[in-house]
């Protein structure tokens, strides 16, 4: 990637950001399974080809305006290869290895691209940095700005605007930097679901070996993944409204199970009723479990993403934290199937790992690839499942949903037990492949669980009842912190029901 950066303080002191240095993985990355044109450098979005800008040349970077929060660099594309056109300037925070890309354009059919007709400034700093917005011509939008150090409008063959039908309407993503009223965010397309043409099975099993994650689990933790055929194998049953008292016996594939529908609530599984099997049922089996993967082209087909899926058949109480004082908080956060997932974006043009999607209850967490922890010199990278709760994080410690003094625990940490997704996996949807067909119970809308409600707020006072005075008060004020999700023994809708199946993760 593009030129080291060098950024000054007042006294002429270099000093050094992750930034100066480029970001590379682990381990060089294979050679894919040729088809579909995937990491052949250039995806043809139909008469304008496209490519990745990984090198940079430095523009500006805050630090020079003696700015000292969230310190980002501007940059410049470069080298362009012969008969792209730039489209955009580039910009990263200074707390990170240099790890980026801009898109760069070839109009090969005549009329996608065209220089603009103007340019606004939309920013200046200290008459040292000018933010440049060109100006389209009919029937044409511009998708990136001009950055110069200099207050002249950049000639007008020094970026592209596009024709408007090959563009998607874009919204904020992360926000980079703000100073001084000013903002500075990354963009995405606002329609980020499956689209086009996606990758072949070669090419995603190269991919799953490649990138996919090791779950470490805590060394407490007693509840871990099953698949699905060990699951149903195990005693689980079906069960329909009405007749309660004859549950039907699952089939390994579900192919018992009803198709379609919606969560109507007419249909649930549950564990064994004999007690024993049903508390060794609930601990899973991590020696034949497997993930479950799905497909997705996203972005206008320019990138892939495979959302791993994995099922937990019980998920554990949750832990308050009271200053210094851990109490289990006996049934809440418990129920029965447990369904989470960490979804990895590959770029299409290089086949490189962009980032990673962590889930945790009701939402989670995209990790750029340079803050990853890679494993034994590969590109697989750590997970590392919350004790009990079974949110996913990047990395091992204690995240608590709260403030610093009254919360609720999501511990991880390393141990010896360990899943390794690349060992067993199957591809359970990619819509676009006709060979892959969906097992029934993929299909299956109702809960995998049964829903049992209880008082939070009882709860919470048995809680109180067992502490000592001193700690019965604030023990109160975790009503409020408690999510809707842990509120009952309520079993989960499968992955195709989730709100992130057809569209981006939130």
């Amino acid at each position: 990637m593009g030129n080291f950066v060098s950024c000054f303080t007042s006294s002429q002191e270099i000093q050094t950001f992750p930034i100066d240095s480029s970001f590379k993985l682990p381990s060089p990355v294979p050679s894919w399974p040729p088809g579909e044109g995937f990491a052949s450098g250039i995806i043809d979005l139909g008469g304008l080809e496209v490519c990745q800008i990984t090198s940079f040349t430095k523009i500006w970077s805050t630090f020079q305006d003696g700015s000292d929060s969230n310190n980002v660099t501007f940059f410049e594309p470069s080298p362009i290869p012969d008969g792209f056109s730039m489209l955009g300037c580039y910009c990263q925070s200074n707390d990170t290895p240099l790890f980026g890309w801009v898109l760069a354009g070839k109009d090969v059919s005549g009329g996608t691209l065209v220089a603009p007709v103007d340019y606004t400034l939309v920013w200046s700093s200290n008459n040292s940095f000018y933010v440049w917005l060109p100006t389209p011509s009919e029937g044409y939008k511009s998708v990136g700005y001009t950055i110069t150090t200099l207050p002249e409008k950049p000639s007008l063959d020094r970026i592209r605007c596009v024709r408007a039908d090959l563009t998607d309407e874009a919204e904020v993503d992360a926000l980079l930097w703000s100073s001084n009223g000013v903002n500075v965010y990354g963009l995405r397309p606002k329609v980020r679901g499956r689209q086009a043409q996606g990758l072949s099975l070669d090419q995603i099993d190269a991919l799953i070996k490649e990138y996919s994650p090791r779950f470490y689990f805590h060394p407490k933790e007693t509840y871990f993944f099953a698949s699905t055929k060990w699951y149903f194998t195990n005693g689980v049953q079906l069960y329909h409204i009405g007749e309660e008292s004859n549950p039907v016996p699952v089939d390994p594939t579900g192919s018992n199970l009803p198709q379609g529908g919606s969560n109507d609530g007419t249909y649930w599984l549950d564990l064994p009723v004999d007690e024993a099997e049903r508390e060794r049922v609930k601990k899973g089996d991590l020696q034949s479990c497997e993930a479950y993967i799905h497909v997705k082209p996203m972005l206008g087909a320019t990138f892939t993403d495979l959302a791993i899926w994995v099922f937990y058949p019980f998920n554990g109480p949750s832990t308050a934290k009271l200053g210094l004082v851990d109490l289990p908080l006996g049934r809440i956060g418990e129920h029965i199937g447990d369904w989470e997932h960490v979804t990895l974006r590959v770029s299409n043009f290089n086949g490189l790992l962009y980032r990673v999607y962590f889930a945790q209850h009701s939402g989670g967490m995209w990790v750029d690839t340079p803050s990853l922890e890679f494993l034994d010199g590969s590109n697989n990278f750590a997970a590392y499942p919350s004790l009990n709760g079974h949110a996913t994080y990047p990395v091992p410690g204690l995240v608590l949903q709260g403030n610093d003094v009254i919360g609720l625990r999501n511990d991880t940490a390393k141990s010896d037990k360990f899943f390794n997704v690349k060992e067993r996996y199957s591809i359970m949807a990619a819509e676009y492949i006709n060979d892959v067909i969906e097992l029934p119970w993929v299909n299956f809308s109702r809960k995998w669980g049964p829903k049992i409600t209880y008082e939070v707020g009882l709860e919470i006072e048995k809680v109180q009842n067992s502490v000592a005075g001193t700690l019965a008060s604030p023990i109160g004020s975790l009503l409020g912190l408690i999510p809707r999700e842990f509120s009952s023994e309520d079993g989960p809708i499968g992955p195709k029901l989730k709100v992130d199946w057809d569209g981006d993760e939130r």
